[in-house]
């Protein structure tokens, strides 16, 4: 289902409060459909939290979001019908086979010819060879690939990738980043949170920074990169990196 909406998602004063502890404070955020966008921040930031409330998963106290044109407090199953969410650790049934998987998801949602479903989407993630095989004999990067297999089931306008690459070793690392990338190259909107600092940097085409419950900063690579004066060193100049530009806005761990 899709929406006349130019942005993918729109938060305006987004708050949410636990008991005594306000996780947000305020959030404003927009993002453009297609492409990726990364909102990085320390862990206990609250990037979890929006992502919960943009996929209908947790109710704001206050402020508005709309994601693919829909209200998610008011339009909640719309909103449901247009995303896919994977969280942190990979949603897969490991007695099954990877094919298996996929085709138990097309068929939960009620698709036609969910063999032929699966078969395109081992196939776009480098996994045929392994479908057959139980997803208990998959490495961790395979299984995130299948993962996110699975969250494309229904072709979904915008796809939440919370912290995809958690645990996972570099080598896996890279394969989930093409596996994004190619997600992207496809025209999905892809609103990624991550708290590693060059995972922002390899995918993202737009960068958010969230601390202490508001985004602070926001922009592409460059022009992050631009708050912070080069340093010069033996007369050659040297670009800040996003660590720098992170470390600077958001200070030290204390």
């Amino acid at each position: 289902m899709t929406t006349r909406h130019t942005h993918a998602i729109h938060v305006q004063g987004l708050k949410k409060s636990f008991k005594e502890l306000r996780v947000l404070r305020g959030v404003d955020l927009t993002v453009a459909r297609g492409g990726i966008f990364a909102l990085l921040g320390s862990n206990g930031a609250g990037k979890t939290t929006v992502v919960k409330i943009l996929a209908t998963l947790l109710k704001a106290d206050a402020g508005t979001a709309r994601v693919n044109g829909f209200d998610v407090a008011t339009q909640a199953p719309d909103v449901r019908a247009s995303i896919s969410l994977t969280g942190q650790f990979a949603a897969v049934d490991e007695i099954l086979s990877g094919r298996e998987n996929l085709v138990l998801i097309a068929r939960l949602r009620h698709l036609g010819n969910p063999g032929k479903i699966a078969d395109d989407l081992l196939a776009r993630f480098s996994l045929t060879d392994a479908g057959g095989r139980k997803v208990a004999t998959y490495s961790g990067g395979m299984r995130r690939r299948l993962d996110l297999a699975m969250s494309l089931i229904g072709d979904p306008a915008v796809v939440f990738l919370d912290e995809p690459t958690t645990g996972l070793d570099p080598q896996a690392r890279v394969e989930v980043w093409h596996a994004v990338k190619e997600l992207a190259g496809r025209g999905t909107t892809v609103l990624l949170t991550t708290q590693y600092l060059d995972e922002a940097e390899q995918l993202a085409d737009r960068i958010a920074i969230l601390h202490q419950g508001r985004i602070i900063v926001e922009g592409t690579l460059a022009e992050l990169k631009r708050l912070l004066p080069p340093a010069e060193v033996e007369y050659v100049e040297k670009q800040p990196t996003l660590e720098d530009v992170f470390l600077t806005l958001v200070g030290p761990k204390t």
